[in-house]
């Protein structure tokens, strides 16, 4: 039996939380999972669930309403949506990513208004940064916020957004100056209860997706958006892009640790399978191709996991640089698709039924390599360090 491996970050607590969370998962989400599937949403009593139970805002201080951990609660409630193939809910957009934007940079107001109705899953956020004409490119963002008296006035649209139809409260990446490039972006806070209606903020499509069925995936729209002066994040216009290159490694890291779980998950299945099911005579596992296939592939999840682990205990310290998080982000997410779609050839006609979840895992690991700044910017930004 091959040995179980266990990160040297966990400890005592976060096992215990791990527990907890695994088995919050099974009653409270597996349960509606395939519901969720063909409604495109989850339903928003799963963040409310969700927030009682203390899994929401994990890593932001508790006298923000969160729940005074650190970036390895994170990790352990990423991992535990990715084994459970629950893969609709944004919490790692929600807690993990526009939580903390609004921490780090947030004025104390900003941080008690938000936060703690976050932490209770009273508000969902989304962040809006890709627009139809830009992707990773956001220097090149053409959303809009011109200052008008005590409000900025907010023309754009934006799409393949996260959380799009539930949110509440939105990070919109905007250009307070057009004409200043990168130094020209603001990090604005859209309150949907305050801008939703006929000339304003709108969702559009809740877009169909290859997978991530249950991730509401939008358009949003604004047009001419009023938007509080006090919503800007930071205080200052024009610090946006280097907000964005300082947490997006976070973000990176989070694509990176959903990404060894959902490697881990199908070799579990898959060993189990290849025991069980017989062909010619024999288990699928006494073909040599099968030992050497998996040989590869466990000893692929392992280096993953280890590298990832040390990415994450580095971003957790403060110490981890841009490149490591890019190179996490893109090998772990390479390797994710080539071993999930390794594994299912092990299925047969059966990896391409729905009904296994080697499929489901299948279709949702191909959008890895492109959120989260595409795997080709990945390379571009490792080049730039050499």
């Amino acid at each position: 039996m091959l040995e179980q491996y266990v990160s040297p970050w966990m400890d005592e607590e976060l096992s215990i939380l791990r527990s907890a969370v695994r088995k919050f998962i099974a009653t409270e989400f597996t349960p509606h999972a395939e519901k969720w599937d063909k409604q495109g949403v989850v339903d928003r009593d799963a963040w409310r669930k969700a927030g009682a139970a203390g899994l929401l805002c994990a890593s932001i201080p508790e006298e923000y309403g969160g729940g005074g951990g650190n970036f390895k609660h994170e990790m352990v409630l990423v991992e535990e949506l990715a084994y459970a193939h629950i893969s609709g809910f944004g919490n790692g957009v929600h807690s993990g990513i526009v939580a903390h934007y609004i921490h780090r940079y947030g004025t104390e107001e900003q941080k008690q208004r938000w936060l703690p109705r976050m932490a209770t899953g009273e508000l969902v956020s989304a962040i809006a940064m890709s627009e139809p004409g830009t992707g990773s490119d956001l220097q090149s963002v053409a959303t809009t916020a011109v200052r008008d008296g005590d409000h900025y006035v907010i023309n754009g649209q934006k799409t393949f957004i996260t959380n799009g139809q539930s949110a509440d409260l939105v990070c919109v990446v905007t250009k307070t100056d057009p004409g200043e490039g990168a130094k020209g972006i603001s990090l604005l806070m859209v309150e949907a209860e305050h801008s939703l209606g006929e000339g304003g903020f709108t969702r559009g499509r809740n877009l169909e997706k290859i997978g991530l069925k249950a991730q509401d995936t939008s358009e949003l729209f604004f047009d001419n958006v009023r938007v509080p002066k006090e919503n800007l994040l930071g205080e200052v216009e024009g610090r946006g892009f280097y907000q964005l290159m300082e947490q997006l490694p976070q973000e990176r890291i989070i694509i990176a640790v959903g990404a060894c779980a959902a490697i881990e998950s199908a070799l579990k299945v898959t060993s189990e399978y290849v025991k069980e099911r017989k062909a010619f005579g024999k288990r699928i596992l006494d073909f040599q191709n099968t030992q050497f296939k998996l040989a590869e592939c466990f000893t692929e999840a392992r280096l993953a996991r280890v590298f990832v682990d040390d990415c994450a205990m580095r971003l957790d310290a403060g110490t981890l640089d841009d490149a490591s998080a890019a190179m996490a982000k893109y090998w772990v997410t390479e390797k994710q698709c080539e071993i999930i779609d390794e594994c299912l050839q092990f299925f047969g006609g059966y990896g391409y039924m729905m009904e296994y979840p080697i499929a489901k895992m299948f279709i949702d690991s191909r959008v890895q390599p492109i959120y989260g700044g595409t795997n080709e910017i990945m390379k571009l930004l490792i080049a730039r360090a050499i």
